[in-house]
């Protein structure tokens, strides 16, 4: 489906990195009306020379947001406007500085504490993949920011039925939802409660190789870095940024204000080699897949046995390549990662 990009706008998301996104003539495609599409990056940028103006053809996966996939450049006029990074971004904070992440493709605020990354992080916290507070979605936390009723995830917590009435449009129906949804999960899994904290370089399947492997949040933030570079699926730049943050005073306060607030359920620790036909393989994933979701396919994985990592490395065993895969795929081929395709895997899994 083809339509026209209207402006480029930079996001800047939890961690403070800042990601392009296309402002589309709204089009339909896959039976939905779309008026954004992904760039990934300023390294996407250039590689599909896509300018405000330019006309582009759209492919949507499933419920992912669009990717632009080729810029029309026969229908250019002359009009169409290239994108430069800027060198400062005021929804950054401070004097809105940016930078290039050393090694990566990335940008990212240089003040590391904007309100933007503030509301992002708390999107994060109370999302399914972290606390999975029900009906606490981002209009919910913009409202909650903006009328000085938490400044700290902690603060969520501690929210009463009074202070939640005092705000417009909060109805005595939803604010009691609220509140009970808040108050179920106090109970959160070790890896829930990881991702929820918003660590650099550190997701879901970081957080669950974390849990299994050391069992307890005291046990992974008094490893020593060694400890936590040498797990499978964490490796050295993610070993040490988990490090450094449990290292950094006010995130240990953070921690510890938390711990008063909820109960982190306790797993036994992984040990020994796990059955199954995947046992001690390490499977990225990239791309979208058209027979099942990727956290089906990761389902199965670990049902045979098999560990998910979000980085390829010269451990991975394989990576798992659906259509439109990124960057990963031309790490694996550097480090020569076994590669498959979606039917491959469908193979193996039989």
């Amino acid at each position: 489906m083809t339509t026209v990009v209207e402006d480029i706008i930079l996001q800047v998301g939890r961690t403070g990195v800042i990601t392009p996104v296309a402002h589309l003539k709204p089009v339909l495609v896959a039976g939905s009306t779309v008026s954004r599409a992904t760039l990934h990056n300023e390294d996407e940028i250039k590689r599909l020379d896509v300018r405000i103006g330019d006309t582009v053809i759209l492919q949507k996966a499933g419920d992912v947001i669009p990717d632009i996939v080729e810029v029309l450049k026969d229908l250019r006029t002359g009009k169409e406007k290239q994108f430069i990074f800027p060198e400062k971004l005021d929804v950054c904070g401070g004097d809105g500085s940016i930078e290039r992440i050393p090694g990566q493709s990335a940008w990212r605020c240089v003040n590391k504490n904007s309100f933007a990354q503030q509301k992002r992080k708390f999107y994060h916290f109370v999302s399914k993949k972290a606390f999975n507070m029900d009906g606490c979605g981002p209009k919910i936390i913009d409202a909650l920011l903006e009328n000085n009723l938490i400044s700290n995830f902690d603060d969520v917590f501690t929210l009463k039925r009074g202070d939640l009435l005092a705000l417009p449009r909060f109805a005595e129906k939803s604010v009691d939802n609220l509140l009970e949804s808040i108050e179920k999960s106090r109970n959160v899994s070790l890896a829930r409660f990881i991702v929820s904290l918003s660590i650099p370089q550190v997701g879901e399947e970081t957080a669950i190789d974390l849990s299994k492997n050391f069992g307890s949040l005291d046990k992974i933030s008094n490893s020593a870095i060694a400890q936590l570079q040498q797990i499978n699926g964490v490796g050295d730049v993610v070993g040490k940024s988990v490090f450094d943050w449990f290292s950094d005073k006010e995130n240990k306060k953070l921690v510890d204000r938390l711990l008063k607030q909820v109960k982190i359920s306790v797993i036994p620790v992984q040990t020994g080699i796990q059955s199954g036909k995947f046992s001690g393989k390490s499977f990225v994933l990239t791309g979208t897949l058209s027979s099942m979701s990727r956290d089906e396919a990761k389902e199965k994985i670990r049902a045979l046995g098999g560990d998910i990592s979000e980085s390829v490395s010269s451990k991975t065993s394989y990576l798992l390549a659906g259509e439109n895969a990124g960057s990963k795929l031309e790490k694996a081929k550097q480090l020569n990662v076994r590669i498959l395709s979606e039917k491959e895997f469908i193979d193996l899994l039989k």
